[in-house]
């Protein structure tokens, strides 16, 4: 595979239904949750647009309509916000996507993972390296991650994962990858293993929601089989991979938001909202004079 080939294509497996947030996920996606003015799943689309991506590929599943929805032209509701003279407004909606990048729906036909909704995406990735956005992870990052891999992988190729460290205890979460000795920015993967017991983990560097995957994974997730949970696992699949290419774990710069946790998402909404140019302000005064009401 060469190096310089462009990334194009970016998967975002949805068909997910979000049991840690119902009943709010009960009819809507959880992808749809909103971070102060903007769904989860826009700010993944824009991070895929951002690093060169034009072909975007949703895995979905029921109860998903509305992430097509978010994406497609909405005539009636530009005709009234233009009746109005709420131009910022109706600028907004049309931004949502440029006319430049095409959304493609697949179907998963069935729950067997992240490592089979990657699967699915065959079709339309073909034989080209490709992204693949977990939107519950919510990274802000000055430089886009995906950005960012990107580049690593106009140097060094191959397959990429987006990692940070995790407190040991945590290990059982996640995606565990091992690199040799005291390994710097991007290092090679030498093991990676699907959520191992503390005891049991190469090390406490854990995958976080961003990839950069050789088209080389269709064929091991093809025969990898059911893993943990009885599902097809993508980190299997990467395991399988190790053997034939090189797969390198990237430590990108910014600060992530785990926000498929109740935690990590109203933590996710506060701080973006303390950024808001138009809310920031007003927001943090008024989260000062709470502070202030409860510690009377």
């Amino acid at each position: 595979m060469s190096r310089s080939a462009p990334i194009r294509t970016a998967v975002f497996p949805v068909a997910g239904r979000g049991t840690r947030f119902l009943p709010a996920t009960k009819a809507s996606p959880k992808e749809m949750l909103p971070v102060v003015d903007k769904p989860l799943i826009q700010y993944a689309v824009e991070e895929a647009l951002s690093a060169g991506a034009c072909n975007l590929v949703f895995i979905t599943g029921s109860s998903k309509r509305a992430i097509e929805d978010h994406f497609d032209s909405d005539p009636e509701l530009e005709a009234a916000l233009e009746a109005q003279g709420k131009q910022g407004l109706l600028e907004t909606v049309r931004g949502i996507l440029p006319a430049w990048a095409s959304c493609i729906y697949i179907r998963q036909p069935a729950p067997l993972g992240l490592g089979h909704a990657v699967l699915c995406a065959r079709p339309v990735v073909g034989h080209e390296p490709f992204y693949v956005h977990l939107a519950d992870d919510l990274i802000d990052a000055e430089v886009p991650v995906l950005q960012q891999m990107a580049e690593a992988h106009a140097s060094c190729g191959g397959s990429i994962v987006g990692v940070q460290t995790v407190s040991p205890s945590e290990t059982d979460k996640y995606g565990i990858v091992a690199t040799p000795g005291e390994a710097g920015r991007l290092a090679q993967v030498t093991r990676i293993v699907e959520k191992p017991k503390p005891a049991d983990a190469p090390s406490n560097l854990a995958v976080v929601g961003r990839y950069l995957l050789s088209p080389a994974i269709f064929d091991r997730l093809e025969k990898v089989g059911r893993g943990a949970g009885g599902e097809i696992q993508l980190t299997d699949a990467i395991a399988a991979l190790l053997e034939s290419e090189k797969v390198y774990a990237f430590r990108f710069d910014g600060k992530r938001y785990d926000c498929g946790s109740k935690l990590g998402y109203l933590e996710a909404t506060v701080e973006f909202a303390l950024r808001h140019p138009e809310l920031g302000p007003r927001f943090s005064a008024y989260l000062a004079s709470l502070s202030s009401s409860l510690s009377r």
